[in-house]
């Protein structure tokens, strides 16, 4: 009876053993099997947030790990990488997207949440807007005697020099917006002049970054500005003494969209779910942060409506914005 007792006993301990290694080692596959979602962004950190909180409250938390880089960062890594990247998914301004897929096609296809204003291509979704204006410190501009503009071109008047801040299409793709704007409206070579005159009318408050004129703006610095039209609006709404103006030439407009790397099946799953999580569930709050509609059905208030929008005559490409600042920096 005693051997049997230690046989028993002897077996107990091998099989629990047994039983706590295979725990182990099931435990171990299924971490193995929950593989996180690489996500690469040029979001703005507000943006970032909304995405994040669209994600984890529809059951992608801990399953995705988002980094951001600054625009042309990214853009040069999608285009040196290609599908080699490490990013399974990425949110990014949607002219480089599509010179991506033109020089190595790299995307799959994604559905759209809702129809579309303006058409894109398959292979993203745009999850946000971004549109042009000028703004003033309408306290500024009267101590400095100076009429309120009416056109991104009024600001290549000698009356307005040492007065703006704008930013430079070296650094910042909001410059690009009023670019488009003035070349589209008065040509290559009378535009890229004009756009030269702004610019040296502008110094020194050239900014690297698209908020920087209306943080001078803010502060008094300067009287006059171009960048986001949704920032000065809500200046305005705060009771700030800043005015928006939508240009003569137009307000033009920039999209960031998401897109999905293709990698292989199994990756390409769960990334495809948080592509479409991020652009349906996400959408709401950044049409909140950034009010321009870009699906039926989406509403924004009066104020946030640009009255003059308008497209560039050409499609937006990194090669068109190269072009475009070898014009004005040549």
């Amino acid at each position: 009876m005693k051997n049997f007792a230690k046989l028993l006993t002897t077996a107990l301990m091998i099989g629990c053993l047994a039983a706590g290694i295979a725990g182990c080692g099931g435990s171990g596959e299924k971490a193995a099997e929950v593989k996180q979602t690489v996500i690469y962004t040029n979001s703005d950190e507000e943006a970032q947030v909304a995405m994040k909180t669209a994600l984890d409250k529809n059951g992608f938390e801990g399953k995705y790990i988002m980094q951001s880089f600054g625009t042309s960062e990214l853009g040069g890594k999608l285009a040196a990488e290609g599908k080699n990247i490490e990013a399974n998914v990425v949110t990014m301004t949607s002219y480089y997207l599509d010179s991506d897929q033109k020089q190595h096609p790299m995307f799959v296809e994604l559905k759209d949440p809702a129809k579309p204003l303006v058409q894109h291509p398959n292979f993203y979704v745009p999850v946000l807007g971004n549109c042009g204006a000028l703004f003033v410190n309408t306290e500024e501009l009267k101590k400095a005697g100076l009429p309120m503009p009416k056109a991104i071109k009024d600001l290549a008047d000698p009356m307005y020099k040492g007065h703006i801040s704008v930013p430079d299409i070296t650094g910042s793709s909001t410059a690009w917006l009023m670019t488009q704007a003035v070349l589209n409206e008065y040509g290559d070579e009378e535009g890229a002049k004009i756009m030269k005159q702004i610019e040296a009318n502008a110094m020194p408050h050239l900014e690297k970054s698209g908020s920087g004129p209306l943080k001078k703006i803010r502060a008094g610095e300067v009287a006059v500005g171009f960048g986001l039209r949704h920032q000065a609006v809500a200046d305005k709404a705060k009771g700030l003494p800043i005015d928006y103006v939508d240009p003569v030439e137009g307000n033009f407009m920039l999209t960031e969209a998401v897109a999905v790397i293709d990698k292989n099946a199994a990756e390409n799953e769960q990334a495809v779910k948080i592509a479409e999580c991020i652009a349906k569930n996400a959408r709401p709050e950044l049409l909140k942060i950034y009010p321009v509609a870009l699906f039926e059905g989406e509403k924004i208030d009066d104020a946030n409506k640009p009255a003059n929008p308008k497209t560039y005559k050409e499609p937006l490409t990194v090669e068109l914005l190269q072009k475009h600042q070898d014009l004005i920096k040549k």
